[in-house]
């Protein structure tokens, strides 16, 4: 055999021993060593790993998941993900948790999430990680203080009295009759409400989605989020993407040609939005003025041009771009099913939404909401905000349905992790067994499971009747949920620590200006013969059953409100 070709082959050989050698200990040696295997955990084999994923992350079935684990395992327990080395804390324990989130440095978003979010909208504050992500936050805080959120109320306010307003004509279109009602899809209107809204208070740019859904950048969002998050089925493919990106380069299917589309859309109309809102601002400039636009954008280019701020602080165009991007998914999406799983539960509730209704009713202006001073909305709205049962209904939804089900995140180091209650262990002999040892240590590389929808649902920390829908429970809440880790009332809804949802203010705002105008207008009744399933993709997203490759929907029966007497 010629020289040459012997030594290419054994060059082949030698690497294939290399990569054989490197995946066995990825896959099988590096595993074994873990010192999270010593804790106790659902049974584990290679074929069984997808099985840990459906416990952990099927809505259907993880609030069982959580207590089960509890039960069985104690609060801190060892799964695994979806590929052999994938192997994770997954914990129900406060003290615990609250290390996690606080520590952001040492516990960030993992590389595969990243690659996930920054594929579909670029690396914005929810992909970004270490100086990155704390250069865009410094940025982006001015935007959400308690005087910029007030400034924007009356726009919220407007957007939902035309949505009020929109579903009105649509009810008479269809011709129902006095007293009856008519099904909507409150998923896709909350939806097209949170655009109008964002859009608005965003950029100040009309996506006028309420009216119609012909925007070109309109449509570029809601069909790439549709097509590449609400549609996604997981499945091997997705797994191989995010370990080996490269494989949507060589080998796109009609999904990622379809994102493709959208995102060079969004990069041509969003970035004229920056660069119109830049020159703008250099106009006034030039004049001697200061150009006072309220919209998030000019917000945040103000900060971001500040005498004050170090030119190394700053952030660039297509950062700008990427938060614009991460807005319009995390600021109108979570909103929009927060307030769409309301509904839902007020329609399952009559008694509950006539109590709200009625406390709503309560603080109803003399004259339409549509003709008040902007000055005035905002006196209404702090009315409205001060209404406790408003407020324990909302506590209660978003803990019950949080529209983040859960979250991971991975360890940069080795880490001895603080636990509240003494750790079980798996014996030798398979048995659980309790140890007094007052931490878990986690290597480097671990993935934390962080299951949101689990601790808002423990029945451990908040009784008995943790799964119920039960809005006065928040008159009277055990003292151990005074103790949980949470931005939002005790829950982990809008996350902890120094990652906490920067946009929450913003959401609750939306959140009790849409339902004031929404319940004071209309009575919510579930669609007849249409059940209602959720499922997990990114966020908690309502389906009707047998449908779900529909995408997401949420059909309500509608009914115009007319008090009593007026008839």
């Amino acid at each position: 055999m010629d020289p040459l070709a012997v030594t290419v082959l054994s060059l082949l050989a030698a690497c294939l021993l290399i990569l054989t050698a490197y995946l066995v200990n990825l896959a099988i040696l590096s595993p074994l060593r873990n010192p999270l295997r010593q804790l106790p955990g659902p049974p584990s084999k290679w074929y069984m790993e997808w099985r840990h994923m459906a416990l952990t992350m099927d809505p259907r079935r993880s609030p069982h998941t959580g207590a089960e684990f509890v039960a069985k395992y104690g609060r801190n327990v060892y799964i695994r993900g979806p590929v052999p080395w994938d192997q994770r804390l997954f914990t129900l324990d406060p003290v615990t948790m609250n290390h996690i989130l606080q520590n952001t440095t040492t516990y960030e978003k993992p590389w595969p999430s990243r690659r996930l979010i920054s594929g579909l909208i670029g690396q914005g504050m929810l992909s970004a990680e270490g100086q990155k992500h704390k250069r865009q936050r410094r940025i982006a805080t001015p935007a959400f203080s308690m005087q910029a959120m007030r400034a924007l109320i009356p726009l919220v306010f407007s957007k939902g009295t035309e949505l009020q307003k929109k579903w009105m004509s649509m009810i008479q279109d269809a011709g129902t009759k006095p007293g009856e009602g008519h099904i909507v899809n409150v998923c896709s209107w909350t939806s097209r409400a949170t655009f109008d809204v964002m859009g608005s208070a965003g950029f100040d740019y009309e996506f006028n989605a309420i009216q119609n859904e012909d925007n070109e950048l309109l449509r570029a969002y809601v069909d790439m989020f549709e097509v590449a998050v609400s549609k996604q089925k997981g499945g091997l493919r997705t797994i191989l993407v995010m370990y080996i990106p490269i494989i949507d380069k060589i080998l796109p299917n009609k999904t990622t040609r379809f994102v493709a589309r959208c995102q060079k859309v969004i990069e041509r109309v969003a970035g004229k939005l920056i660069q119109e809102k830049k020159r703008k601002m250099d106009e006034a400039a030039l004049k001697g003025e200061v150009y006072h636009g309220k919209d998030l954008l000019s917000l945040m280019l103000k900060s971001n041009s500040s005498v004050d701020l170090p030119p190394e602080q700053r952030i660039s165009d297509a950062d700008l771009l990427h938060n614009i991007n991460t807005f319009m998914f995390a600021g109108t999406d979570t909103t929009s099913l927060g307030l769409t799983w309301t509904l839902y539960i007020l329609a399952l509730y009559p008694h509950v939404q006539n109590r709200l209704r009625a406390e709503l009713l309560s603080v109803v202006p003399g004259t339409p909401v549509e003709t008040l001073m902007p000055e005035e909305v905002q006196s209404l709205y702090a009315a409205i905000a001060e209404l406790p049962f408003l407020e324990n209904v909302i506590r209660e939804t978003m803990r019950l349905i949080p529209p983040v089900h859960s979250s991971i995140r991975e360890a940069t180091r080795d880490d001895v992790v603080p636990v509240s209650t003494p750790l079980k262990r798996t014996g030798r002999d398979g048995r659980v067994v309790e140890e007094n040892v007052d931490h878990v240590f986690v290597p480097k590389g671990t993935f934390i499971h962080v299951p949101i929808e689990g601790f808002n649902l423990d029945k451990g920390l908040w009784g008995e009747t943790a799964w119920k829908f039960d809005p006065d429970r928040w008159n009277d809440l055990p003292e151990a949920i005074k103790t949980l880790p949470g931005l939002y009332q005790h829950t982990l809804t809008f996350s902890a620590g120094p990652r906490a949802c920067i946009g929450m203010r913003m959401s609750v705002i939306e959140i009790k200006s849409f339902l004031f105008t929404l319940v004071t207008n209309f009575k919510f009744a579930p669609a007849p013969d249409q059940k209602i399933g959720k499922a997990n993709v990114i966020l908690t997203r309502p389906y009707v059953a047998g449908r779900q490759d529909e995408g997401s929907a949420l059909p309500l029966l509608i009914t115009p409100y007319v008090p009593e007497g007026a008839l």
